[in-house]
């Protein structure tokens, strides 16, 4: 049983590392980062990733998945360069560490999020990554030779082995580009292991487009689902000192590169699920295999920005667009299910998918600023209607009887 539990553990870091490295390394590319900088912040990451799964698995006896932020890497895909080149992504990478670390010791950031409306904090999101979903379109219109395979892999994998859909992709993509021929790739990036230091630096505007959203996207869509997953499964971990060892994970990842740690939303199933142990107090076995698998793939992140370097740039949008189908669709249901909030969700939606730059802060905020305004216009109070003594007793009554007829289960 001991060694399910580890496989699980080494499935959900191969799932994960593979569904979405694509993105993290167009991501720190699209900042500003070389070759090398970018293979360094996926090193970082994996570290990072595995030093905080292996402490908090082995600290509180759970199954608390830890993976890098995907939808903060869309995010940065979108933002593309900013002021300052990378040092200055870097510097705000080290200001979303430092904002999720006070979330862990202080309760005001955790609520001043929970405050952010559900549809504008999905729609937000939506804006962000809509982009990159749209890369499969391109790249078959583009590239067909190359791209239909990997989203007709993709689309049969997605129905019958829906966990393995994305690095199927993958693999269909590394032997397209095989067959393609190498080109300069291999001598544009060291194949072992390195590391780049990279010295940060404060830009205001930087900070405000890239680490403000970059924490914003980190908790509302990877911290927050990360825990409502494991509570399905019964697990609660404490939300505090999570947040505190994925922030200073993700500080001491910024320097090298890396963007942000924290909780897997995804993955965490594969390692929390009944599939992986039947003994629910085993399971955190899993998640030390995540973490020692994850130091182990980061020891490819090399190899893996020679392919990205090797292939068509939109071959490697199209599988990161693939990785991310599931990520749109839930984002957008949640940004549209509820009728009051749906303007104001739109409106969110629309600005950050247009991907306006003003005074140098990117979309995100603006789509965030534009959809927070416009929910405060259209809310309406009730109105006040002044009632006599006997009317307001027998609305009361009428209220007092309307909810206990409701069934136990239904919110009055």
């Amino acid at each position: 049983m001991r060694v399910q539990a580890v496989m699980a553990g080494l499935v959900s870091a191969v799932v994960g590392y593979a569904s979405s490295f694509t993105i993290v390394l167009a991501g720190l590319r699209a900042v500003g980062a070389t070759p090398g900088q970018a293979a360094s912040g996926l090193l970082a990451l994996c570290c990072g990733i595995g030093a905080a799964a292996l402490f908090l698995g082995l600290r509180y006896r759970m199954p608390i998945s830890i993976a890098w932020s995907t939808p903060g890497a869309a995010l940065l895909v979108a933002t593309g360069p900013v002021p300052g080149g990378f040092p200055a992504a870097v510097g705000a990478f080290i200001v979303c560490a430092g904002l999720i670390v006070l979330a862990g010791l202080s309760p005001w950031p955790a609520r001043a999020i929970a405050a952010i409306p559900r549809p504008i904090a999905g729609a937000m999101l939506a804006g962000v990554i809509l982009s990159l979903c749209t890369a499969p379109v391109r790249a078959v219109v583009d590239i067909p030779l190359l791209a239909v395979p990997v989203v007709l892999t993709w689309a049969v994998l997605q129905r019958y082995l829906r966990q393995w859909a994305v690095p199927g992709a993958l693999v269909v993509a590394v032997i397209a580009i095989a067959v393609q021929g190498p080109g300069n790739g291999l001598s544009s990036a060291a194949l072992r292991p390195a590391v780049e230091l990279t010295t940060p630096t404060l830009n205001p505007s930087v900070v405000v487009s890239i680490a403000i959203p970059l924490f914003l996207v980190t908790m509302a869509a990877q911290n927050v689902p990360g825990m409502a997953v494991m509570a399905t499964y019964g697990y609660t971990p404490p939300l505090r000192p999570v947040l505190v060892a994925t922030g200073l994970a993700s500080a001491a990842a910024a320097p090298f590169g890396g963007h942000a740690v924290n909780l897997a939303a995804i993955t965490a199933a594969l390692t929390a699920g009944p599939d992986t142990h039947p003994d629910p107090g085993r399971r955190w076995i899993a998640t030390v295999a995540l973490g020692a698998g994850q130091l182990t793939l980061g020891l490819g992140a090399g190899l893996a920005m020679a392919l990205v370097l090797l292939s068509p740039p939109v071959l490697v949008t199209a599988v990161a667009g693939l990785a991310l189908l599931p990520a749109l669709g839930s984002s957008l249901a949640g940004a549209v299910t509820e009728p009051e909030g749906r303007e104001a969700a739109v409106v969110t939606f629309v600005v950050t998918a247009s991907g306006m730059t003003i005074l140098s802060i990117g979309a995100a905020f603006w789509g965030l600023i534009a959809g927070g305004l416009t929910a405060l216009l259209l809310h309406r109070r009730p109105p006040l209607v002044q009632q006599s003594p006997s009317t307001a007793q027998t609305g009361a009554e009428r209220t007092e009887s309307r909810v206990a007829g409701m069934p136990a289960d239904r919110p009055s």
